[in-house]
């Protein structure tokens, strides 16, 4: 019996761990999971941003093919000022978009880039849709520039090719996005303000469905040391 004894306690402390090996692996746990959860957020927090971007393009896309179905080719909306033509094109285009609020205070829903940019904040018209993202339209009568700002003014980082992007529309295209898929070659380019192109990048999120880009110095050199080209990787992975 002694023996039996003997060797159940000897048994029970061949499989239990010591204080010091339980902290060992706890540390390494922790060690593991600090580098990696950072990268599973961002990952996670860029796909939730390029599937708003696609909601909003395809919203956008929508909404102006709808007004033109009612009010005819958009080259013919501007009649009159420009003033009136910015509010007619307002008009038309927010009854087919769900809208919380039209800014008739620029401050109020202003991007907020507009202050180094060549073009000036008048003509523009701004929007709050129903899922908080701002919108600014420049109407010139023949074609329109959306500025979209996914999470709002007062939210993100409020930068290029981050949360804030570009999108064109004409007759002809409908709304469409930059023609940087025309040159295998080229990628997001980045500018001197440290910001990615906000056409060029839009372009490539719809096109690629990631925002890899934002994972390079320069637009298109991966950590890892691989190109990110329309022609190559659309991936750093």
């Amino acid at each position: 019996r002694n023996f039996i004894n003997f060797c159940r306690t000897n048994f029970k402390k061949t499989l239990a761990f010591t204080l010091a090996e339980t902290l060992i692996v706890m540390g390494i746990i922790g060690v593991v999971a600090a580098l990696t959860l950072p990268n599973l957020n961002s990952s996670t927090g860029d796909k939730e941003k390029v599937a708003k971007v696609k909601k909003i393009y395809s919203n956008l896309n929508d909404a102006f093919g709808r007004a033109e179905a009612v009010y005819g080719p958009v080259d013919t909306w501007c009649v009159g000022s420009l003033r009136d033509c910015d509010s007619r094109f307002l008009n038309r285009i927010s009854e087919f978009l769900k809208i919380s609020k039209i800014c008739d205070n620029i401050s109020a829903c202003h991007i907020g880039l507009h202050e180094n940019d060549s073009d000036s904040t008048s003509g523009l018209s701004y929007v709050i849709l129903a899922d908080g993202s701002l919108v600014d339209m420049l109407f010139s009568g023949s074609h329109v520039r959306f500025r979209i700002d996914i999470d709002g003014v007062q939210k993100g980082a409020n930068k290029r090719g981050h949360d804030v992007f570009l999108f064109y529309a004409n007759h002809e295209k409908g709304v469409y996005v930059s023609d940087i898929m025309n040159n295998s070659s080229a990628y997001v380019n980045k500018g001197i303000d440290n910001h990615f192109d906000e056409a060029d990048s839009v372009a490539w999120i719809i096109n690629f469905d990631n925002m890899d880009y934002l994972k390079t110095s320069d637009g298109t050199t991966c950590p890892n040391g691989t190109k990110l080209t329309v022609g190559g990787n659309h991936s750093c992975k």
